[in-house]
């Protein structure tokens, strides 16, 4: 397939994966790449997204994007790194429980910014791809400080870092694109709940149906499970802290 940016462009090719123009290199830098693939990951989703289309975006060949960032994976990394860079809480947060409340709202609100880059946050954060250090030496620091130690420092570790993305993924997930009445279905299906085989389903439809999970057909970008979430930060921290003094 033909590399060729939008017209107008100066049409010299860079070698492929080597340096870049210099009106490119002018123009381009790591941060504004990682800046405009998250802006169109916003735009267009995970699934269209290509290195061809941010360097269309960019007004560049994909040879000057890939001088900065050698794969797609390396940029996709990079998005995640990029989303990500301003989870960690302020120094001056001494208080672990505060600590880890606050980083459980921090990176809530960046999935709340971007719901289109949720998927790949999660991905990257298997595949290590886009680890951040930092944020992992600071965790065990604040639980070591904390008290915990030995095994129960890294369970408690794990349950930090499963709270904060687990119900996010969850709030956060795409519904489903292409069934269009699949939302139609699910509302038909509660209408006539048999009363005595779901007593407690049937009298809480009303306040359940799109408002909490499961029975929903809007995720947090439209319907955000704000009450829910803070129940979630209140029970990991008590749960944690009852860990500590178990």
């Amino acid at each position: 397939m033909n590399d060729a940016p939008k017209s107008g462009v100066a049409t010299a090719r860079p070698k492929k994966r080597g340096k870049p123009t210099k009106s490119d290199e002018r123009s381009l830098n790591r941060e504004a790449i990682l800046e405009a693939a998250v802006a169109l990951i916003d735009e267009i989703g995970l699934d269209a997204f290509s290195v061809r289309a941010l360097a269309q975006r960019l007004e560049v060949y994909p040879a000057a994007i890939y001088w900065w960032l050698p794969t797609r994976n390396d940029v996709l990394a990079g998005v995640v790194s990029h989303a990500l860079q301003n989870v960690q809480p302020p120094p001056e947060t001494t208080d672990w429980k505060e600590w880890i409340a606050d980083l459980m709202r921090r990176y809530r609100s960046v999935v709340q910014q971007h719901p289109k880059v949720a998927p790949l946050i999660t991905s990257q954060l298997v595949s290590n791809a886009g680890v951040d250090l930092k944020l992992v030496e600071r965790l065990l620091s604040v639980l070591k400080e904390a008290g915990f130690e030995g095994a129960k420092l890294l369970a408690a570790y794990d349950v930090v870092l499963a709270a904060k993305i687990g119900f996010v993924s969850m709030e956060f997930a795409m519904p489903p694109q292409e069934e269009s009445d699949w939302a139609d279905r699910l509302k038909a299906m509660t209408d006539n709940i048999d009363a005595v085989e779901y007593p407690n389903l049937s009298a809480l439809r009303d306040a359940m149906l799109n408002r909490h999970f499961i029975l929903r057909w809007q995720n947090g970008a439209e319907v955000p499970l704000d009450e829910s979430f803070e129940a979630h930060v209140y029970t990991t921290i008590e749960g944690l802290r009852m860990l500590l003094t178990r």
